[in-house]
């Protein structure tokens, strides 16, 4: 079935993980910078930032449970200084947060993160908490699970995540060519986070199995230490899907409490129906498909939200569901 193309705008490209869709972005206080520490004081602070040639940290205290959270593409893009991916989420969560922060678009394939990570690791800064989940989405989620090993029994919460974009190690990634061109896929370490998996205490992947490259990546990282959720029609921004359906303090508690994803956030991802964005994806895979009567339901349901979607998420609903009303008269 022919149906008409989707065009995306800059904001719902796959790199852009954290923008919000079709709403105003939510009010943030003003950016409070911790102050700058070096490594030895830092391990003790209860607020930090530590700046190294390639990455930076920062932290801030909370519970007794640390929240490691990792740069992606789009987080590049606000500029510096900035705070932590996802910060303005975790915050009201409690919890103490360290943001693991890239200065290019590079994966975190350099020498600087990782060092840092493992300063903190010898200072005895990760024996404060009694438990430490890694996260992140994209190259947040590649980065996770690669630096997953350094910190003893840490686990990870990976959205979306590439094992690696090395071409000759993963021949089916062909996404982001200019920031993939632009950094080093030779040589390890870090190069494939496919090899860490083994030492990893428990690793949940949440990705859409609708979307190829995603599911091949999550194919090579599969163990008995790894929990593989579908997010189907997240495509690969999964993560805004999640966060749209206020499904991201489940998501945290179940880690928390129960290393694993439960019912707790699968009860809370009922809301994701009402999530334009998903509800675009429902579409465009029906489209895809062949099946126009699921179109017709996917097209109504964005029709009925109204408000909740754009001009062009509108008519796009009413251009397919037409297109699909045609097909099912035409037998």
């Amino acid at each position: 079935m022919t149906m008409p193309r989707w065009r995306h705008s800059p904001a719902t490209t796959a790199g852009h993980i954290d923008a919000v869709t079709n709403a105003p972005p939510p009010v943030r206080p003003p950016l409070d910078v911790p102050p700058d520490l070096g490594l030895d004081a830092a391990a003790g602070a209860d607020r930090f930032r530590v700046q190294g040639d390639h990455a930076a940290l920062w932290f801030e205290a909370g519970s007794d449970v640390l929240i490691v959270s990792f740069d992606n593409l789009a987080t590049i893009d606000e500029g510096w200084p900035r705070g932590p991916w996802l910060h303005h989420r975790l915050t009201p969560l409690g919890h103490s947060i360290l943001g693991v922060q890239s200065h290019a678009k590079d994966w975190f394939r350099q020498p600087t993160a990782p060092a840092l990570l493992r300063e903190l690791e010898q200072r005895g800064f990760f024996r404060r908490f009694r438990k430490v989940i890694l996260i992140g989405a994209s190259m947040g989620g590649f980065a996770a699970l690669n630096f997953a090993p350094l910190i003893p029994e840490a686990r990870v919460l990976a959205f979306s995540a590439q094992s690696t974009m090395n071409k000759t190690i993963a021949p089916f990634e062909a996404r982001f060519p200019f920031a993939v061109r632009k950094s080093n896929w030779e040589g390890m370490p870090f190069l494939d986070a496919a090899a860490a998996i083994p030492y990893i205490r428990k690793a949940v992947l949440l990705y859409d199995p609708h979307t190829s490259e995603d599911r091949a990546h999550a194919a090579r990282m599969a163990g008995p230490n790894v929990q593989q959720v579908h997010l189907s029609h997240g495509t690969h921004e999964a993560i805004r899907v999640v966060l749209k359906a206020g499904a991201l303090p489940a998501l945290i508690s179940d880690m928390i409490d129960r290393d694993a994803v439960g019912q707790a956030f699968f009860s809370a991802m009922r809301a994701r129906r009402t999530v334009p964005k998903w509800q675009r994806a429902v579409l465009a895979n029906a489209a895809a498909r062949g099946r126009p009567r699921l179109v017709m339901r996917a097209a109504d349901a964005i029709l009925r939200s109204g408000a909740g979607g754009g001009d062009d998420d509108l008519a796009f609903a009413r251009r397919a569901r037409r297109t699909a009303g045609n097909m099912i008269a035409e037998g």
